[in-house]
């Protein structure tokens, strides 16, 4: 029995034991979690300090330009005032002389008043005499300071009249100097037009030896025409094996005449894309304004790479609307389907 009672007793005194450890254990998390809340909250009284800090520079810093702009704005409503005050100046000032002018046009109409009744008296035999001692001292200074002022204003007159007349008489030497000019440009104009057309008959006539017989080709005025057959697929603007056979020989011509033109005659070689009439609507060409052009480019793309400078190039879209032929049928469209190319000034 006493071995029983011993057993329980260290039993229990086991189980005190683990229950004092678990204590303890539970004593050591509380511990660590209150010294963790003791950082978190020394952390955030950190934390505030900074924003307190910044919140005081901010609104010190608000307070800074609050003031700057107070002062920018006092010196403003300043500027503002001074200007109202020259403006108000000004305007009386306005004032004040539109007043005089209409008290001396006043003064004007009363004495002419009293010059034609004063001429009637003396028509009336009173004589010169009676009107000049009739008019008073003060209206006599005032009808000569008004011929001072007439006598001012004809001389100022007469002034503006000698520089009118000098400035009719450069005028008129500008012009024929002007004229002179003219002449001169329109001569030298009509040598250089004169000496590309020279040029130009030498290209064309050649180009219709060269190319004159084929079928598909022609001249139409001042332009050589390649119908669009020749160098093109239908809705492309890539040129064929063809194609660049017969520009390629065009090529050649135009660098071997190019050698001979002077450096000084500005000349361009205009290539104009055409179309018909009949619609086109793909990606690429959403109408025959691309088409036209983008033809135009291909053929001036292609002389440039056989050598002939891009300076002296340009390319032109037209797309149907500057047709050859107003036939609506497949001979006007085959016609109206063309690349012109023309040689001319810049």
């Amino acid at each position: 029995k006493d071995a029983a009672q011993s057993k329980i007793a260290a039993a229990k005194a086991k189980e005190a034991e683990d229950k004092f450890k678990k204590d303890a254990a539970q004593s050591k998390i509380a511990a660590a979690k209150a010294k963790e809340a003791e950082d978190k909250f020394k952390k955030d009284a950190a934390q505030s300090k900074i924003a307190a800090a910044k919140a005081k520079e901010a609104e010190e810093r608000s307070r800074t330009l609050t003031q700057e702009a107070q002062r920018k704005l006092e010196e403003a409503f300043k500027t503002i005032k001074a200007d109202r005050a020259t403006i108000e100046l000004k305007v009386n000032e306005l004032a004040a002389l539109t007043r005089d002018i209409e008290a001396l046009r006043a003064l004007k109409t009363e004495l002419d008043k009293k010059i034609t009744e004063m001429a009637g008296k003396l028509e009336k035999n009173e004589g010169r005499l009676e009107i000049e001692q009739e008019l008073s001292n003060t209206a006599q200074a005032q009808i000569a300071l008004l011929n001072q002022n007439v006598k001012a204003l004809r001389e100022q007159i007469a002034r503006l009249g000698d520089a009118l007349d000098a400035s009719e008489k450069k005028a008129k030497e500008q012009k024929v100097q002007i004229a002179n000019l003219g002449s001169k440009l329109n001569a030298a104009l009509a040598g250089k037009v004169t000496e590309l057309t020279r040029y130009r008959s030498e290209f064309f006539g050649r180009l219709r030896q060269l190319l004159g017989r084929q079928r598909g080709i022609q001249v139409v005025g001042d332009r050589f025409v390649f119908q669009s057959e020749v160098l093109f697929q239908t809705g492309s603007a890539e040129l064929g094996d063809a194609g660049q056979v017969q520009l390629g020989g065009l090529a050649e011509t135009l660098l071997d005449i190019a050698r001979k033109i002077p450096p000084d005659l500005k000349w361009i070689l205009r290539v104009d894309g055409h179309t018909d009439k009949v619609p086109i609507s793909t990606g690429r060409f959403p109408s025959n304004w691309e088409l036209s052009t983008a033809r135009a480019i291909s053929v001036v793309k292609f002389l440039i790479r056989q050598g002939i400078p891009p300076t002296n190039m340009a390319a032109t879209g037209f797309g149907e609307f500057q047709p050859l032929d107003q036939r609506d049928d497949e001979i006007g469209h085959r016609r109206n389907r063309r690349i012109e190319l023309k040689l001319t000034q810049r």
